[in-house]
């Protein structure tokens, strides 16, 4: 009979047409790993939940970690372009953005009207060349308590976004507590908050929370067939049969000696930023048994 420190695996599906997991990247160039990471994973449970953003995340951040590739997708890259060239200025313009009002009204330079426009004037009937770009340092306005932008870029900034596309993952998430493991399941299919799989822009598809499991990581990836996602994967050819030992990556509990530390331990999700402590993992094929689990889930 399993005891109260039996370990037990949550099992996560992540599938959806795009996906993003950063690791290291910034505003100009936004990267994407190859496969979920804890933090993300990790930040997805706690939305679910509904926790503050500053509070602390306890034995959500101490499960053990897996993810196994059932279909690892393919690079995609985004090339984004924000703000630049002109727009026509409209009322709350100028009545939100100082500098934009002071622009648009002591300019020595003619301000040419549109086309349709009755009369000349600022307030819808103009534009400002080369004036839009990306706000930065967003904050209320002491007076009027709007938001304006402390610094406006004129230019237009161009931005490198990469997501993996039509990717599906099995994640596990392994602790003793299965009543903790019961919440998080709940929550992620009745969330608190909106979900996606590493970026706003990428909502997933279907079931979340697939079932828990007694045992370890390693038992649950290997007593658990490939998702459905994952027909015809490696092959290009939708009716073939999918690779049956797929990669899976698993949480280490001590530093490894040879390899290198992942820096996506969640710490804190701070409305600052995140704070993230290291971790390390190991790689390794999965056969999936022939008795394998298989799925009723939505996709």
């Amino acid at each position: 009979m399993s005891g109260a420190t039996d370990p037990h695996v949550l099992l996560v599906r992540l599938a959806g047409p795009l996906q993003s997991w950063g690791i290291t990247g910034r505003f100009a160039r936004r990267d994407t790993h190859s496969r979920p990471t804890k933090s993300g994973v990790i930040g997805l449970c706690a939305a679910a939940l509904g926790l503050p953003r500053e509070e602390p995340l306890g034995e959500l951040a101490e499960v053990r970690f897996g993810v196994r590739a059932d279909r690892p997708g393919t690079s995609l890259r985004d090339y984004h372009t924000v703000g630049g060239g002109r727009y026509p200025l409209r009322p709350r313009d100028l009545i939100t953005d100082h500098q934009r009002a002071a622009k648009a009204t002591t300019d020595p330079s003619p301000v040419p009207p549109l086309d349709d426009a009755p009369e000349p004037g600022p307030f819808g009937r103009a534009e400002l060349e080369a004036w839009y770009g990306s706000p930065k340092y967003v904050t209320a306005d002491p007076a009027s308590g709007a938001l304006v932008s402390a610094q406006l870029r004129r230019h237009s900034l161009i931005t490198e976004r990469w997501y993996l596309a039509d990717a599906a993952f099995l994640v596990g998430l392994e602790h003793e507590d299965r009543a903790l493991l019961e919440r998080v399941a709940h929550a992620l299919e009745h969330p608190k908050r909106l979900l996606w799989l590493g970026r706003k822009a990428c909502p997933p598809s279907g079931d979340l929370a697939v079932g828990i499991a007694p045992g370890s990581l390693r038992d649950a990836f290997e007593t658990h067939a490939l998702l459905p996602d994952a027909v015809g994967y490696g092959t290009g050819s939708p009716g073939a049969r999918p690779s049956a030992r797929p990669w899976a990556w698993f949480e280490s509990p001590r530093p490894i000696p040879g390899v290198g530390p992942l820096s996506d331990q969640p710490v804190r999700f701070g409305a600052d930023g995140a704070t993230h402590g290291l971790r390390w993992e190991t790689r390794h094929r999965i056969t999936i048994a022939a008795h394998a689990r298989g799925w009723d889930i939505i996709l």
